[in-house]
């Protein structure tokens, strides 16, 4: 049975490189592991084995170090911008890039007493993240005329402790799970958003700002949010980001449920007034939903979870 070749692109994988910016005695970390994946006229080398329009995956790891010396890095988002446009303006063969970030996050070390509060003076007493564990994350696409860029974030562990419920449930026979009136609400987000830029004409996002707008909002409407569900407070959490933030259209959650449950402790005389849980790490529930500014129409594969 006769063969085609279908979808391919190639590139260099996880290329890790850290830029320190010295601004005198100060110093300024970025963090990033960068993906590089090219498609275009690449029939020969797949027919053939003809490598006359392949560019190396080393040149394009070369590319991703050097051009963090000549443009340094702005932002995980304005660097991918730099590459992508590069390789497809620089190759004719190369007619789409994709480029793909994680940024990790570092954190100065105080030496002196720091009050600030993570989401304001209004800081909710119940809710909580966890500090360091989040990854931020970019996709940056490139066709030579049209962008897009999605943004998130993946491994923020958050926290209610209380103003939760669930309960109204349909049951069967197979139901054993109580009515809970108030429980803890965790989850490990992942988001993914995408912002409605698309070409060089249009104005583009302060990428840092819409990033750290987008988290804050994200936040505060996972701690202000009575929840009757996740899918409630995943809800809220988009709405949130999409009515706040106009560069953003459209937004998907990954959201597993990290169920804590209440540990029994009559068979020791003990009383468990909604204090001692067990955490639970598998099965999980995995709630998963796509925002949409009204009238957009979702363009963010399901699989960008994995991202």
């Amino acid at each position: 049975m006769p063969t085609i070749l279908g979808q391919n692109q190639y590139g260099k994988a996880e290329n890790r490189v850290v830029k320190i910016t010295r601004d005198g005695d100060t110093h300024h970390i970025k963090d990033l592991n960068v993906s590089v994946a090219l498609s275009g006229d690449m029939d020969d080398v797949h027919y053939s084995g003809s490598n006359a329009n392949v560019l190396p995956t080393d040149t394009t790891k070369n590319t991703v170090y050097a051009f963090a010396k000549e443009y340094g890095i702005e932002s995980a988002e304005q660097f991918g911008i730099h590459l992508a446009r590069h390789f497809v303006n620089s190759q004719e063969p190369i007619q789409k890039a994709r480029i793909r970030i994680e940024e990790y996050a570092w954190e100065r070390i105080e030496t002196s007493d720091n009050n600030s509060k993570f989401i304001g003076a209004d800081e909710v007493k119940h809710s909580f993240v966890r500090k360091g564990q989040e990854t931020r994350v970019s996709q940056i696409t490139f066709d030579g005329e049209k962008w897009e860029v999605i943004s998130g974030l993946k491994d923020l562990v958050v926290m209610n402790s209380t103003n939760s419920e669930f309960w109204g449930y349909v049951k069967d026979k197979y139901t054993t799970l109580t009515e809970a009136y108030d429980r803890i609400l965790a989850t490990q987000v992942s988001a993914k958003w995408r912002y409605n830029w698309s070409s060089d004409e249009e104005r583009m996002p302060n990428w840092e700002k819409s990033y750290e707008q987008a988290r804050k909002h994200m936040l505060q409407a996972f701690a202000e949010t009575y929840s009757l569900s996740l899918q409630q407070t995943l809800y809220q959490m988009g709405s949130r980001i999409i009515n706040s933030r106009s560069e953003i259209d459209e937004i998907r959650f990954s959201l597993p449920n990290k169920h804590h449950f209440l540990v029994d402790l009559e068979p020791f005389g003990l009383k468990n007034d909604n204090e001692v849980y067990f955490a639970a790490d598998r099965p999980y529930g995995l709630i998963e939903a796509t925002v949409l500014r009204d009238g957009v129409e979702p363009q963010i594969p399901v699989d960008m979870t994995n991202l």
